[in-house]
Protein backbone atom coordinates (compact mmCIF):
# COMPACT_ATOMS: atom_id res chain seq x y z
CA UNK A 1 0.00 0.00 0.00
CA UNK A 2 1.47 3.55 -1.03
CA UNK A 3 2.02 6.10 1.73
CA UNK A 4 0.47 9.34 1.41
CA UNK A 5 1.26 12.11 2.16
CA UNK A 6 -1.18 14.37 3.87
CA UNK A 7 -0.84 18.63 3.73
CA UNK A 8 -3.64 20.17 5.68
CA UNK A 9 -3.74 23.36 6.70
CA UNK A 10 -6.33 23.00 10.18
CA UNK A 11 -7.71 26.32 11.34
CA UNK A 12 -7.06 27.15 15.06
CA UNK A 13 -9.66 27.91 17.52
CA UNK A 14 -9.45 30.55 20.41
CA UNK A 15 -9.44 33.61 17.74
CA UNK A 16 -11.65 36.28 17.02
CA UNK A 17 -12.22 36.04 13.62
CA UNK A 18 -11.50 32.63 11.77
CA UNK A 19 -9.93 34.56 8.70
CA UNK A 20 -7.28 35.94 11.24
CA UNK A 21 -6.91 32.47 12.33
CA UNK A 22 -6.39 31.23 8.49
CA UNK A 23 -3.61 33.98 7.62
CA UNK A 24 -1.61 32.52 11.23
CA UNK A 25 -2.43 28.50 10.04
CA UNK A 26 -0.35 29.34 6.65
CA UNK A 27 2.17 31.68 8.49
CA UNK A 28 2.57 28.40 11.37
CA UNK A 29 3.04 25.91 8.06
CA UNK A 30 5.43 28.32 5.70
CA UNK A 31 7.32 28.33 9.12
CA UNK A 32 7.26 24.75 9.54
CA UNK A 33 8.19 23.97 6.23
CA UNK A 34 11.40 26.81 6.57
CA UNK A 35 12.19 25.30 9.77
CA UNK A 36 12.32 21.83 8.15
CA UNK A 37 14.27 23.36 5.02
CA UNK A 38 17.09 24.66 7.14
CA UNK A 39 18.17 21.46 9.16
CA UNK A 40 21.60 21.27 9.06
CA UNK A 41 22.67 24.66 7.91
CA UNK A 42 25.54 25.96 9.92
CA UNK A 43 25.84 29.37 11.21
CA UNK A 44 29.06 29.94 8.35
CA UNK A 45 26.46 28.93 6.40
CA UNK A 46 23.82 31.45 7.67
CA UNK A 47 26.12 34.50 7.54
CA UNK A 48 27.48 33.91 3.67
CA UNK A 49 27.38 36.11 1.54
CA UNK A 50 27.24 35.97 -2.62
CA UNK A 51 28.79 39.09 -2.51
CA UNK A 52 29.31 42.28 -0.43
CA UNK A 53 26.13 44.14 0.20
CA UNK A 54 23.94 40.84 -0.53
CA UNK A 55 21.52 39.57 2.24
CA UNK A 56 22.48 36.27 4.04
CA UNK A 57 20.34 34.14 5.30
CA UNK A 58 20.86 35.43 9.51
CA UNK A 59 19.97 38.49 8.22
CA UNK A 60 16.49 37.54 6.14
CA UNK A 61 15.36 35.06 8.92
CA UNK A 62 16.05 38.70 11.07
CA UNK A 63 14.47 40.50 9.10
CA UNK A 64 11.20 38.02 8.64
CA UNK A 65 10.71 37.94 12.55
CA UNK A 66 10.93 41.77 13.06
CA UNK A 67 8.50 42.37 10.38
CA UNK A 68 6.02 40.30 11.79
CA UNK A 69 6.00 42.24 14.88
CA UNK A 70 6.12 45.55 13.43
CA UNK A 71 3.10 44.77 11.09
CA UNK A 72 1.35 43.17 14.45
CA UNK A 73 2.30 46.35 16.40
CA UNK A 74 1.29 49.34 13.75
CA UNK A 75 -1.05 47.44 10.97
CA UNK A 76 -3.09 45.09 13.30
CA UNK A 77 -3.30 46.46 16.86
CA UNK A 78 -2.39 50.15 15.50
CA UNK A 79 0.21 51.20 18.03
CA UNK A 80 3.60 52.65 17.66
CA UNK A 81 6.63 50.22 16.36
CA UNK A 82 8.63 48.82 19.46
CA UNK A 83 10.92 46.20 17.97
CA UNK A 84 13.24 45.82 20.72
CA UNK A 85 10.56 45.15 23.51
CA UNK A 86 9.96 41.78 21.88
CA UNK A 87 12.63 40.60 19.83
CA UNK A 88 15.53 43.02 21.37
CA UNK A 89 16.52 44.21 17.69
CA UNK A 90 15.78 47.19 16.40
CA UNK A 91 13.20 47.46 13.64
CA UNK A 92 15.85 49.46 11.42
CA UNK A 93 18.77 48.24 12.12
CA UNK A 94 18.75 44.43 13.83
CA UNK A 95 18.54 42.94 10.66
CA UNK A 96 21.03 44.79 9.01
CA UNK A 97 18.85 45.53 5.86
CA UNK A 98 19.36 46.71 3.67
CA UNK A 99 23.29 46.77 3.46
CA UNK A 100 24.27 49.81 1.46
CA UNK A 101 26.04 48.65 -1.95
CA UNK A 102 29.65 46.59 -0.94
CA UNK A 103 29.03 46.14 2.45
CA UNK A 104 29.79 43.08 4.50
CA UNK A 105 26.75 41.06 6.48
CA UNK A 106 26.49 42.97 9.96
CA UNK A 107 29.01 42.21 12.83
CA UNK A 108 25.49 41.72 15.25
CA UNK A 109 24.68 38.88 13.85
CA UNK A 110 28.08 37.31 12.94
CA UNK A 111 28.18 33.62 14.23
CA UNK A 112 24.34 33.08 15.32
CA UNK A 113 23.30 29.31 15.37
CA UNK A 114 19.92 28.45 13.85
CA UNK A 115 18.48 28.30 17.56
CA UNK A 116 19.27 31.90 17.48
CA UNK A 117 16.95 33.11 14.83
CA UNK A 118 14.49 30.40 15.55
CA UNK A 119 14.19 31.43 18.76
CA UNK A 120 13.31 35.19 16.84
CA UNK A 121 10.81 33.47 14.97
CA UNK A 122 9.34 32.09 17.34
CA UNK A 123 9.13 34.85 19.90
CA UNK A 124 7.27 36.97 16.77
CA UNK A 125 4.77 34.26 15.94
CA UNK A 126 3.87 34.46 19.44
CA UNK A 127 3.33 37.52 19.29
CA UNK A 128 1.53 38.13 16.19
CA UNK A 129 -0.50 34.81 17.53
CA UNK A 130 -1.33 37.14 20.91
CA UNK A 131 -2.62 39.79 18.39
CA UNK A 132 -4.35 38.32 15.52
CA UNK A 133 -6.78 35.81 18.21
CA UNK A 134 -8.35 39.41 19.47
CA UNK A 135 -8.76 40.88 15.53
CA UNK A 136 -12.90 40.24 14.82
CA UNK A 137 -14.14 40.34 11.29
CA UNK A 138 -15.26 43.77 11.95
CA UNK A 139 -11.48 45.00 12.84
CA UNK A 140 -10.40 43.10 9.20
CA UNK A 141 -12.04 46.14 7.54
CA UNK A 142 -10.15 48.71 10.08
CA UNK A 143 -8.23 51.25 7.81
CA UNK A 144 -4.91 52.20 9.60
CA UNK A 145 -2.01 54.45 7.77
CA UNK A 146 1.94 55.12 7.89
CA UNK A 147 4.58 56.94 6.61
CA UNK A 148 7.34 55.15 5.25
CA UNK A 149 10.81 55.53 5.60
CA UNK A 150 10.65 57.19 2.20
CA UNK A 151 8.14 59.89 3.38
CA UNK A 152 5.12 58.80 1.40
CA UNK A 153 2.14 57.69 2.78
CA UNK A 154 0.39 54.13 2.97
CA UNK A 155 -3.40 53.11 3.84
CA UNK A 156 -3.81 50.01 3.88
CA UNK A 157 -6.66 47.71 6.22
CA UNK A 158 -5.62 45.05 9.08
CA UNK A 159 -6.94 42.31 6.31
CA UNK A 160 -4.14 43.33 3.99
CA UNK A 161 -1.54 43.28 6.95
CA UNK A 162 -1.87 39.33 7.63
CA UNK A 163 -2.02 38.79 4.38
CA UNK A 164 1.34 40.60 3.67
CA UNK A 165 2.96 39.30 6.70
CA UNK A 166 2.28 35.83 4.74
CA UNK A 167 3.30 37.18 1.46
CA UNK A 168 6.57 38.86 3.41
CA UNK A 169 7.34 35.51 5.30
CA UNK A 170 7.14 33.75 2.07
CA UNK A 171 9.20 35.57 -0.40
CA UNK A 172 12.16 35.69 1.86
CA UNK A 173 11.92 31.89 2.71
CA UNK A 174 12.04 31.90 -1.45
CA UNK A 175 14.56 33.36 -0.82
CA UNK A 176 16.81 31.69 1.75
CA UNK A 177 16.09 28.64 0.00
CA UNK A 178 17.84 30.15 -3.72
CA UNK A 179 20.46 31.67 -0.94
CA UNK A 180 21.58 27.66 0.33
CA UNK A 181 21.38 26.52 -3.21
CA UNK A 182 23.82 28.73 -4.27
CA UNK A 183 25.97 27.94 -1.42
CA UNK A 184 25.88 24.56 -1.82
CA UNK A 185 26.78 25.03 -5.36
CA UNK A 186 29.36 27.49 -4.79
CA UNK A 187 31.05 24.84 -1.91
CA UNK A 188 30.41 21.68 -3.80
CA UNK A 189 33.47 19.68 -3.37
CA UNK A 190 33.98 18.44 -6.82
Amino acid sequence: MATIERDIVLVPTGYASSEAASFIAQLDDQSQRLRRDLEGVTAAELEWQQALGMNTIGMLLAHNAIVEVLWSQVGVRGEAVDTMAVLGLDDHAGDGMPLPPGAPAPASLAGKPLAYYLDLLERARAYAKQTAMRVTDADLETLRSRTRRDGKQQEFNVRWVLYHMLEHFSGHYGQILLLRHMHRAQHAKV
